[in-house]
């Protein structure tokens, strides 16, 4: 894995990849949906936040292009660890927020606001048309903000309220939400 963009672009990582439950974003795919977002959005005022965070790839590359801060959550411990162990090889301690804890406690009782959501859940979550459902109706996302889910073709998003579009790399699925 490797941050595609900005002052830590080239970085490569490697997260121990034993008993994780975790689902990456390809390089090809994350670098597809980087691209589209510089074309939208000012990572300069990006106020990011990554549910299922996994390995954290979506927050070091916010990061590295720019953004004003990010936080991370996921409950696995293991990820968790090596998130803040790559925090502070990465030097970006201060602009890095780190969860562990339920994606959906969080997003139930945290007051925080952000302008760029992106959730990477398990493919076989069976709730995660509950993800955008909640994110929209409540105050988390600002106004103008941009919501990402990925999800694989056996989730159909486009019915719900905000969605927008969808853009798909093989089985990875990008759909995008705004107010």
């Amino acid at each position: 894995m490797r941050i595609t963009g900005g002052r830590l672009r080239g970085h490569r990582f490697t997260p121990p990849a034993n008993k994780w439950p975790t689902r990456p974003t390809t390089d090809f795919s994350k670098e597809a949906l980087y691209n589209i977002l510089t074309n939208r959005i000012d990572f300069d005022e990006v106020r990011f936040l990554d549910l299922f965070g996994g390995t954290g790839n979506h927050c070091y590359e916010c990061i590295s292009r720019g953004a004003q801060s990010a936080t991370y959550v996921d409950k696995h411990g293991p990820a968790v660890k090596f998130v803040k162990e790559m925090a502070v090889k990465l030097k970006i301690e201060e602009e890095l927020n780190i969860y562990k804890t339920d994606v959906f406690k969080f997003i139930k009782t945290s007051q925080a606001t952000f302008n760029l959501i992106f959730a990477g859940p398990p493919y076989p979550l069976k709730n995660i048309p509950d993800i955008p459902r909640i994110i929209m109706a409540d105050k988390m996302l600002e106004e103008t903000g941009i919501l990402i889910v990925e999800h694989n073709p056996n989730e159909n998003l486009q019915e719900m309220q905000g969605f927008q579009e969808q853009r798909k790399y093989g089985q990875t699925i990008f759909s995008f939400f705004q107010h």
